[in-house]
């Protein structure tokens, strides 16, 4: 597949995703997908996980930042946004609205998503929720 049909496929996915659509996630993920950061292994996981986030945060949504493809691997710099008014992750709700920048990479495989990794802020994420505070270095307290 063409680097631009890769991309596509990524931005189907972000697509997916936004409209809390998992029957289409079946149509662009591997059933064998692999997410290398959380150890999410098969569809049925992932698909499992997305439904956790979409109770947390019926909100939820992604924008594509920046979109870069080499190879079988497509790369993402996004801005995700949402309102935690559900349980997440045995965390009751907190009603806080919260913004994240991540980079995903994908690797495509015969048109699906075979494989992805993320680089994300988890304690600023926590941060934001006010589940956690963080006081900082000794210095800036």
């Amino acid at each position: 597949m063409s680097l631009e049909e890769n991309k596509e496929i990524v931005r189907k996915s972000i697509e997916a995703i936004n409209t809390q659509d998992l029957s289409s996630i079946e149509n662009i993920v591997a059933p064998d997908y692999v997410d290398n950061t959380r150890q999410i292994h098969g569809l049925e996981y992932l698909k499992q996980f997305l439904f956790m986030i979409f109770k947390g945060f019926p909100d939820w949504h992604l924008t594509i930042e920046d979109i870069i493809a080499e190879g079988d691997k497509v790369w993402i710099r996004i801005t995700i946004t949402g309102t935690h008014t559900g349980e997440f992750r045995g965390l009751a709700p907190t009603g806080k609205k919260f913004t994240e920048r991540q980079v995903w990479i994908y690797r495509i495989v015969d048109g699906k998503v075979v494989e992805g990794w993320d680089v994300d802020d988890n304690l600023d994420f926590y941060k934001q929720l006010g589940v956690i505070e963080y006081k900082g270095f000794p210095d800036e307290v």
